[in-house]
């Protein structure tokens, strides 16, 4: 029987169709990540591997697997393996690209009507010191409406939630190396900007791009600089997009006014200094922790291993074989 090795617990549908495929299912269930060396020993015997984007799945961990057909990330992103060495080695990398879409981009918006409102913030206030009273002059945040959002990366969840900005009155400004055609900017009600423009002009910043070696610190000491000292950044994108040293210094300054971030630059570790500042929100990378997204992630996990178990190719291949 052919072994499937999961790096973590999959919502149920992905294990029951696995298991009714009469494939042999072993997944990682301590807490936390999978440290390396428990992978080395596990995917050893593996003939397919399901692997999460927060676990590293390097040329050791490929050496380890003389019979690996596939590895399958679950995610969009594939930063965490070396597509590389797996296409030397005529292994399949696939992702789950498009499903966590809509998940993605309402955590983005409400990242942004959250910091307008200061809703985060109000929340604390009352667990900790209560309510003194309505006046005219507390607590006031900002209207959505007529600000400039600047989306970074226009792909299917940046789109998307250009989309839902326009539908709360927002204006709405993209870079991307690429500029789309007229017909798909007019049909999204965008403008495109350079990134130079972009960043001078906006009211608040998504960061919606995939991480590369050309952005890598992209929002940087200089960035912040250029940035309307009233902008918001969001990223819910890639952590290391971000230079986390150079964004603190920009919030303490009040270069920025604030932030969100649901990633962080070295993953799953952040940074305590944000935690102690007003004007950050933080979540813990939940852009498609919903049961919708989760389950439609695990079908595609589950359906490309059993696709490559069955001899066919599997969707959504990221490298070439």
């Amino acid at each position: 029987m052919k072994k499937v090795y999961l790096t973590a617990q999959l919502p149920a549908v992905a294990t029951e169709k696995l298991r009714q495929a009469d494939l042999a299912v072993e997944s990682y269930t301590g807490d936390g990540l999978i440290s390396h060396k428990e992978l080395l020993e596990k995917t050893g015997t593996a003939d397919f591997l399901i692997t999460t984007l927060s676990t590293q799945v390097d040329q050791e961990i490929i050496d380890a697997a003389p019979d690996l057909k596939l590895i399958a990330n679950f995610g969009a992103g594939f930063n965490n393996i070396d597509t590389a060495y797996a296409t030397s080695k005529k292994i399949p990398v696939t992702n789950t690209p498009k499903v966590s879409t809509n998940s993605v981009a309402e955590v983005t918006m409400g990242l942004i009507l959250a910091l307008s409102h200061r809703i985060v913030e109000g929340d604390r206030q009352m667990r900790q010191s209560g309510f003194p009273g309505w006046a005219p002059l507390y607590f006031l945040g900002h209207e959505i409406a007529g600000k400039r959002l600047g989306i970074v990366g226009l792909g299917d969840i940046g789109s998307e939630i250009a989309r839902k900005a326009r539908g709360l009155g927002m204006k709405v400004s993209y870079y991307k190396p690429h500029q789309l055609s007229d017909p798909e900017e007019r049909s999204l009600g965008v403008s495109y900007q350079s990134f130079d423009e972009l960043i001078k002009t906006s009211d608040y910043i998504s960061i919606n791009a995939p991480l590369t070696s050309e952005n890598h610190h992209q929002f940087n000491q200089n960035v912040f600089k250029q940035m309307k000292n009233t902008a918001a950044l969001i990223n819910i994108g890639r952590g290391p997009i971000v230079d986390e040293e150079a964004l603190l210094a920009a919030l303490k300054t009040g270069e920025i006014v604030a932030a969100a971030l649901d990633v962080y630059e070295h993953e799953p570790k952040f940074n305590p200094a944000f935690a102690g500042l007003k004007n950050v929100i933080l979540t813990p990378h939940i852009g498609n922790a919903t049961v919708e997204a989760r389950d439609a992630m695990a079908n595609i996990v589950a359906d490309n291993v059993i696709l490559v178990s069955e001899g066919r190719s599997p969707k959504f291949v990221v490298n070439n074989k």
